[in-house]
């Protein structure tokens, strides 16, 4: 019987894997073998031929300033979007009526997944040239772009990518800031600790992973968005997602074929090295969300 009751469990414990193929497969047809066609490409000449001259074209020049331009706007629309997002996560936690909470929640959850061409559009007729506030503002005697300000800037797409990653950051903070148990403040307290103290030993250690976990998430959103940059833009900001797609469009010059492959490869290594710095981080914060 014993023997019979340990197959069965090494049954069960290979049937739970089951589960996880069509999701396995699902990743693989469309992520898997698309990523590694792209890297493929990367080091194949227009004939075909190994070359490392994709990767040189990719890292000098033009392309080269788009990295450092997509990395600079992610970089700024996350530090605006993770601190902003963990101060209302922190107010909707400590509410007490939950019909507002419930409401914050559902709203994050749309905004979070709202972008593209809506998006870039809504934001034209409010802060364009012609648009609503900005026309509000000038017959108030004050003109935004007067004083430097541009919609179609990275300043301007920092301002619009905080429409989804504000509410990313608190639908992803609101687990973490539950999990902070009362007892562990009460008992704190009991033991002399002053707030400060509270928050560097009790409350930092089980906020802290994952607030950094999730501004890398932030941070890789905002580094591959393309269709709400290019729709805002039409391709004045040099962007690397907006440059892939001017290549595959078909602006090449003749013997780079696969420079857009190369920029890809580029955005696949960085998205991959933060996407490793996230799973360590959300494996250490797991511990405290058990």
């Amino acid at each position: 019987m014993k023997v019979i009751h340990k197959l069965r469990i090494v049954s069960r414990g290979k049937k739970s894997y089951l589960g996880a193929v069509p999701l396995v497969a699902y990743v693989g047809v469309f992520l898997g073998i698309p990523a590694g066609a792209v890297i493929v490409d990367a080091f194949r000449s227009a004939s075909g031929s190994f070359t490392f001259r994709n990767i040189q074209g990719a890292m000098t020049g033009t392309y080269l300033a788009s990295f450092v331009e997509s990395i600079r706007l992610a970089v700024f629309s996350t530090v605006i979007s993770a601190f902003a997002g963990l101060l209302v996560a922190i107010a909707v936690v400590g509410m007490a009526d939950t019909r507002p909470r419930r409401a914050i929640m559902a709203a994050s959850g749309v905004f979070a997944n709202t972008g593209g061409v809506p998006l870039a559009f809504s934001f034209i007729a409010t802060l364009g040239n012609f648009g609503m506030l900005t026309r509000l503002l000038s017959s108030a005697g004050f003109n935004i772009y007067d004083h430097g300000f541009s919609l179609y800037s990275t300043t301007g797409l920092t301002i619009v990518y905080q429409y989804f990653l504000i509410p990313v950051m608190v639908l992803v903070m609101i687990p973490p800031l539950e999990a902070i148990n009362e007892a562990w403040l009460e008992a704190a307290q009991t033991l002399g600790a002053t707030w400060p103290t509270i928050w560097r030993t009790v409350i930092g250690p089980v906020v802290f992973p994952p607030f950094l976990a999730a501004s890398l998430l932030l941070f890789t959103d905002a580094f591959a968005a393309y269709a709400t940059a290019a729709a805002l833009t039409s391709g004045v900001i040099p962007l690397v997602p907006i440059q892939i797609g001017s290549l595959i469009q078909g602006n090449v010059v003749t013997g780079e074929a696969n420079l857009g492959s190369a920029l890809g490869f580029g955005m696949i290594l960085i998205v991959g090295i933060v996407a490793v710095a996230y799973i360590r981080l959300s494996q250490k914060a797991q511990k405290w969300l058990r």
